[in-house]
């Protein structure tokens, strides 16, 4: 019995939450990437279209980067730094500009502007493409069509009936056996008879491998005019009854009752993570020998079992209506024009964590962009790692979510930036430390990007190692604190070398840098992006010297460098209301040339960061909200999924709702990018548009921070609950200090909840307005 029922309310209609609602499934094939269905392992990631006489699966594996290793430092670029700094505190931000472009930017092309496939950042790109072409033998039209992604299970599956057989498609990626399986069964024997193929856009060759094998192997390229990252990807048909051959580079399969499909792939990327391979051909080999020794049910065994091992974590419950029984495009479509579906907001949660489950596991690299799944050469934005959000907002339900051991990639590539950013640290600023900008790679690119107008923000490794001390306050792991502790310290290193006096009011600023890809004009009327002190920079350190130093006293080390931390924290330049009630986003109360830009950067310090709260600073958290007012009710899928968290912190469940309806409302899955976002494709991907997974994940967090919050020293419960969610219950969310919750709700006010481990640490609980030390209310 669910929990609702279990507290005698009924659902907005009585409906029960059966499979339609916790699954994505559609009425018809798929016309697009952004309408299939994604499957993933961590590492091998599938999208599947359900075509009818012809099905294309596309396929990734995470390590297929093009690019290499560079330095792109400019070695000599510390020696412009004393002019643009005397610039900057002139007051002359277009001319430092200038000098930052002239001087201050990365040596060569950079991420090629977005567009990085052939030069040496690289691009993240398609494995390939898994063609199964019917023959069918008739032009009838399908009947009961159907195409799910069973978020219970990760399974996908495409059922049909065609002059009266009932063709079923099962698929997943396994985990544990590291291949990408699907069942193909037929209601009438050796009523199943296709061909398969494997193919890529590019540099890749395909040929039979046996009778019933392909193999397709290529190199992709480094972007100095040789061979980079080797891969190898194989498919093998198992068939029962009928038979199978090589024809080519085909197999085709002829009147089989069954076909099992495997496919296997493997990189010889040797990197932070990864497998660490050096024959890509042979391990793909392996894995596809290995699986093809158990048969379906003990494949599908395995991969369910480790899944849900992840998903079964948390739960979160809410009423479900009559819209929720709908196809999801059109249930999207539906809670735009105004049905009720509280549930819809569950099913986002829960697609949320099986993204995070599906493109980020222990010892692998970390979601990209698109988390796993591409089907470009050219992904956009080389689907690479951004600093100035992106990536970290990948990883904000890591920890709240209960998926804590999935943070773990995010980890390794922050350690894996400090040795390239120390050389950048020496060359641009001849600093101590390590520092990376805005952009990065699997190849440690830490450089400046290639314009100053956004390539000169100098924060993003400050806030990567937000990352490292929040695992720590969720989990209270020493020995990982022990780990992360050098790589926070020779980042706020980093940071001290370079602070200067800003001159009106002697505040220590940083200096060049941005507020991430925002502008603002000067009293000249002329527009600049490089800056002094930045909002974001100066809430960052705060953040970074303070859990440094937090760091250094639970390890007992570094007593002179916590005082140095503390005494120049303190001189910071803070937080500034400006003239219009509004949270200054630059030193000087400065217009925006675009005042509902996407970026909402000065307000870090409210979320993901707490130093802005409505109990503890209450003027500044009204000066948030006056932010975000102006900001408006329209942008990019990403930043909604940012406001919903900001509103949420602000304890305003029904403006959070509305960013949620935003980030739900349908996109259209041929939509680019035009500044304003559009909120969901129909497989639910986050609209930036294109494709950016961010979105989902931030979402996702938002949701759980609308339920629990735990940054203010106690783990309040509904802190941001909306009017339309009036009724529910939420299990296995995680608060700082190892506390695990569960709560139910009913009429807004919380009925029951429960609060475990903490490991005997002295809890408060605000439930219902008030503060209490119990850990249960039944």
């Amino acid at each position: 019995m669910g929990v609702l029922a279990a507290l005698g309310v009924m659902a907005v209609l009585p409906i029960s939450r059966g499979a339609e609602a916790r699954a994505i499934w559609f009425d018809q094939p798929a016309t697009h990437f952004t309408r299939s269905l994604p499957l993933g392992n961590g590492r091998l990631g599938a999208m599947v279209f359900g075509g009818l006489d012809q099905e294309r699966i596309v396929l990734n594996e995470s390590s297929m980067w093009s690019g290499s290793r560079q330095d792109a430092d400019r070695p000599e670029a510390h020696r412009a730094l004393p002019e643009i700094r005397r610039l900057l505190q002139e007051g002359k931000n277009v001319e430092a500009e200038q000098l930052v472009n002239d001087n201050f930017t990365c040596q060569g092309k950079g991420s090629g502007h977005g567009n990085g496939a052939n030069v040496p950042f690289g691009c993240y790109q398609v494995l390939g493409n898994l063609h199964l072409r019917f023959a069918t033998g008739t032009t009838a039209a399908p009947t009961a069509y159907r195409r799910t992604l069973d978020l219970g299970s990760a399974v996908a599956r495409v059922e049909y009936q065609r002059e009266g057989v009932r063709f079923v498609r099962e698929h997943f990626v396994s985990a544990p056996d590291e291949v990408v399986v699907s069942r193909l069964t037929a209601s009438e024997r050796g009523a199943l008879s296709f061909r398969v193929g494997l193919d890529r856009p590019e540099r890749a060759t395909t040929s039979a491998a046996g009778a019933n094998e392909l193999l397709m192997t290529g190199t992709l390229n480094d972007g100095l005019g040789g061979k980079g990252v080797g891969f190898a990807a194989r498919v093998r048909v198992i068939a029962r009854g009928g038979r199978v051959e090589a024809q080519g580079a085909e197999l085709v399969v002829t009147s089989a009752d069954e076909a099992l499909v495997l496919v296997t792939a493997a990189t010889d990327f040797r990197g932070f993570a990864g497998r660490q391979l050096t024959d890509p051909v042979a391990a793909s080999q392996a894995d596809l020998d290995r699986a093809a020794r158990r048969r379906f049910g003990s494949l599908q065994q395995r991969h369910q079992a480790d899944y849900r091992a992840w998903f079964e974590r948390a739960q979160l419950e809410l009423p479900v209506t009559t819209n929720s029984g709908l196809p999801t495009d059109q249930r999207l479509a539906g809670f735009s024009k105004g049905a009720a579906d509280p549930d819809l907001a569950a099913l986002y949660f829960d697609f949320g964590r099986y993204l995070l489950i599906s493109s980020s596991r222990p010892g692998g690299l970390p979601a990209n962009l698109q988390g796993l799944w591409a089907e470009e050469i050219q992904t956009p934005w080389n689907g690479d790692w951004h600093l100035d959000i992106n990536v970290q907002m990948n990883y904000w339900p890591a920890e709240v979510a209960n998926l804590s051991e999935l943070h773990e990639p995010m980890h390794q590539l922050v350690a894996s930036l400090v040795e390239p950013g120390r050389r950048t640290a020496k060359a641009y600023y001849n600093a101590r430390g390590w520092v990376a900008h805005v952009i990065t790679n699997p190849w440690g690119f830490t450089s400046p990007g290639e314009a100053a107008s956004w390539g000169s923000t100098v924060s993003g490794s400050a806030w990567l190692c937000q990352h490292l001390w929040e695992h720590y306050a969720y989990t209270g792991d020493r020995q990982y604190l022990a780990w992360a502790y050098p790589i926070l310290k020779e980042s706020a290193l980093f940071y001290l070398d370079n602070l200067v006096e800003e001159p009106k009011r002697g505040w220590l600023v940083t200096g060049p840098s941005n507020s991430p890809e925002n502008a603002f004009r000067l009293p000249s009327g002329k527009t600049a992006h490089v800056c002094l002190g930045p909002t974001v920079d100066m809430q960052l350190l705060r953040e970074l010297f303070g859990n440094c130093l937090r760091a250094g006293e639970i390890l007992g080390v570094d007593a002179e460098l916590r005082a140095e931390l503390a005494a120049k924290r303190a001189r910071l330049a803070p937080n500034q209301v400006g003239p219009d009630g509004r949270l200054q986003e630059w030193l000087e109360p400065y217009p925006e040339p675009e005042p509902t830009h996407r970026h909402t950067s000065h307000l870090y310090g409210l979320y993901p960061y707490y130093e802005i709260t409505p109990r503890g600073t209450p003027e500044l958290a009204a000066a948030c909200r006056k932010t975000l007012e102006a900001r408006g009710d329209r942008s990019t899928g990403w930043a909604l999924g940012w406001r919903i968290n900001l509103w949420a912190r602000l304890g305003d469940g029904d403006r959070a709702h509305r960013f949620l309806q935003q980030l739900l409302a349908p996109a259209d899955s041929g939509a680019s990018y035009d500044g304003r976002g559009a909120g969901s494709y129909p497989n639910l991907f986050d609209a930036h548009p294109p494709f950016q997974i961010d979105g989902n994940f931030g979402g996702c967090a938002g949701i759980a921070e609308m339920l629990v919050q735990s940054h203010a020293g106690e783990v309040e419960l509904l802190p941001a609950l909306p009017k339309a969610w009036p009724t529910g219950s939420v299990k296995g969310l995680r608060a700082r200090g190892g506390f695990e919750v569960d709560v139910a709700w009913r009429d807004g006010k919380v009925v029951r909840y429960t609060v475990r481990g903490g490991s005997g640490k002295a809890l408060a609980v605000r439930v219902n307005g008030e503060v209490r030390k119990d850990r249960t209310l039944r």
